[in-house]
């Protein structure tokens, strides 16, 4: 060992005990080209490599703050100075706000997930989300059955489980307690994460946990973690740059499975989970990964997309998939149908258009950025968002009737068409008009703030015909003169975000809290004009699922699987019933029967009926 191996690890301060795996963990790293974290990442990165006794580094997710192409790329140069075998994993921070659709990121790494071994250890790493729009962290189907698969393949001949994932193992994870019960069917010693910016140990059930240290934790404060995993412990270190390592936590290691499994309990005692007579609320379809499409519908069918980047057609009666066709990304957008058609707007950049009945391609269109955006189709012609542009397109002869692209960043929700106006939000803080014939601007609306993630990019606007509505991450709801773009009211009386619907006489908008509140609003009032608001009982809540109403009642859905039913005529709850335990993506209305559907991001689809005697 050279001189200069010998300072660097006595300013470490700790020596590693015999039979240790040293494991030097980064975890919301922030860095975005020119900042402060970029400076003190090549520092941390220079300090690891000279540390002889590291085995390898695990970058624990937010590697960035938006996301982008710009700064994937640029700190993959940074973190490829690495001279130790390194594995990355993406955060909340590279799947909620992505220029790719969080393509760019498997590109560059190869997957968003991982596996590697020791002589002792199996040491695994899984993503989390939130899926490009706001929501809980949640771990995809797919990456399950391949956390279930793998370790039930490696982990023998005595060796233990290491588990990373930048988010605790904790109800900030929807489906953490399936996550969970695959670690304890294992000698799972310890759970890394991040996500909250600081060093906290933890339990779930049986199962050790850590959450660890930002890069930056301010006031000059920058560093990383070690950890030490031996044969009896498992042992942390804060490791400041340029100052000696200090031991903030040590957990005895397990070395058999728990006996007790974890219990989780998805509803509280405020719901209303029992059905009323007269409705059916079915499960119809369970897929293999996850699902962040709400659902397309022609009269026989259902169409939606998986994150394996299938898009399917199931029939209504029966559930058989009638046939499937593959992308080469997570799609996210809605299949738009009209026609024997069904557009597939994909993450892979392109418009896909193929036949209803067998799923046969018809055309195909490149794009300039994904497709995350839900598209509307009215007399034969798509409406559909896409990177920095929205545009219209013949679904019956494939054809762009134009485009525009004066737009700073992505689509996501979809368009709502009142007479000739064709009205959306953007994520560059703009709601935009736009003549739905040729395309032309007529006017664009902002809220004042700079930020892109408070502005109304993805919420369904509602409107009158007189005022457009809106509500937007900067927590309050907007009235908008529909034919100029002028302000006429904004109402910060409640925490609004993003979930919007309308009656259907058209005459009242709804609105969900982050309260877990709905709120009626009068749209014909010249001021806002509260009619009414109820207490959902579902608690905290900023899924940016739509409200919907139908045949006299209202349909939301909460970050948590919870459909709730309410009575319009006087607002009280028909049901509050747990469908799952994730996001729900929309409130579907079938256009032939009526009848509600709705998918949720941990891969079911449910079907609700109100029958003629309820």
């Amino acid at each position: 060992m050279n001189l200069r191996v010998v300072f660097v690890e006595a300013m470490l301060g700790v020596s590693i005990l015999a039979g240790a795996t040293r494991i030097a963990i980064l975890s919301d790293i922030h860095v975005t080209p020119g900042n402060e974290c970029e400076s003190k990442l090549k520092s941390a990165v220079a300090e690891i490599n000279s540390l002889s006794e590291v085995d390898l580094v695990v970058v624990n997710g937010d590697l960035t703050n938006e996301g982008s192409d710009e700064q994937l790329t640029n700190v993959k140069g940074i973190l490829d100075r690495l001279t130790k075998p390194s594995y990355i994993l993406p955060g909340n921070h590279e799947n909620n706000w992505s220029q790719s659709a969080t393509k760019t990121f498997i590109d560059l790494w190869g997957n968003d997930r991982f596996v590697t071994e020791t002589d002792s250890l199996v040491i695994v790493g899984i993503n989390c989300g939130p899926y490009m729009k706001m929501g809980d962290g949640h771990i995809k189907q797919e990456d399950l059955h391949w956390l279930s698969s793998t370790l039930s393949q490696r982990v023998v001949n005595g060796k233990r489980v290491v588990s990373f994932n930048h988010y605790p193992l904790s109800k900030d994870l929807d489906n953490y307690a399936d996550y969970a019960s695959i670690l304890e069917r294992y000698p799972t010693v310890i759970h890394v994460n991040g996500h909250y910016h600081k060093n906290e140990p933890y339990k779930c059930g049986e199962i050790e946990c850590m959450m660890v240290r930002s890069l930056d934790r301010k006031n000059g404060d920058f560093g990383y973690t070690i950890m030490d995993v031996t044969p009896d412990s498992v042992l942390f270190y804060q490791k400041k740059l340029g100052i000696p390592a200090e031991r903030i936590h040590g957990v005895a290691a397990r070395t058999k499975a728990p006996i007790d499994r974890l219990k989780d309990s998805v509803t509280g005692d405020t719901l209303h989970t029992t059905i009323p007579f007269g409705w059916t609320i079915e499960k119809v379809w369970t897929d293999s990964a996850s699902i962040f499409t709400r659902i397309g519908f022609d009269s026989d069918n259902i169409y939606f997309g998986n994150s394996l980047g299938f898009a399917k057609s199931v029939s209504k009666n029966g559930g058989d998939c009638r046939w499937e066709i593959q992308t080469d990304a997570s799609l996210f957008s809605r299949p738009s149908v009209s026609n024997g058609r069904v557009a597939i707007p994909t993450a892979d950049k392109r418009l896909i258009i193929v036949d209803s009945y067998n799923g046969n391609k018809l055309s195909e269109s490149e794009s300039v950025g994904p497709y995350v955006a839900d598209g509307i189709v009215e007399n034969g012609m798509l409406y559909q968002g896409g990177y920095k542009k929205m545009e219209k397109w013949d679904l019956a002869s494939g054809n762009l009737v134009w485009s525009f692209d004066s737009i700073g960043n992505y689509c996501q929700a979809s368009p709502i068409i009142v007479n000739d106006n064709l009205i959306f939000g953007a994520w560059d803080t703009y709601l935009y008009c736009l003549d739905k014939n040729q395309g032309n601007l007529r006017w664009k609306w902002s809220n004042g703030k700079s930020a892109n993630m408070l502005g109304p990019g993805n919420v369904v606007p509602v409107c009158n015909g007189e005022r457009v509505i809106i509500v937007a991450p900067d927590r309050y709801m907007t009235a908008i003169e529909l034919n100029s773009g002028k302000t006429l009211w904004r109402d910060n009386s409640h925490k609004y975000r993003e979930s919007l619907g309308v009656s259907e006489d058209g005459f009242t908008a709804y609105a969900k809290t982050m309260d877990g509140e709905l709120v009626a609003a009068d749209l014909t009032a010249p001021v806002f004009a509260e009619k009414w608001i109820v207490d959902m009982g579902i608690g905290y809540d900023h899924a940016p699922c739509i409200v919907a109403e139908t045949d006299g009642v209202i349909y939301a859905g909460s970050r948590r699987g919870i459909l709730t039913a309410i009575r319009a005529s006087d607002h009280s709850i028909l049901f509050s019933f747990p469908v799952g335990v994730s996001e729900i993506n929309g409130i579907d209305i079938d256009p032939f029967t009526g009848d509600v559907w709705v998918s949720l991001i941990e891969g079911t689809i449910w079907h609700i009926k109100r029958h003629a005697n309820a």
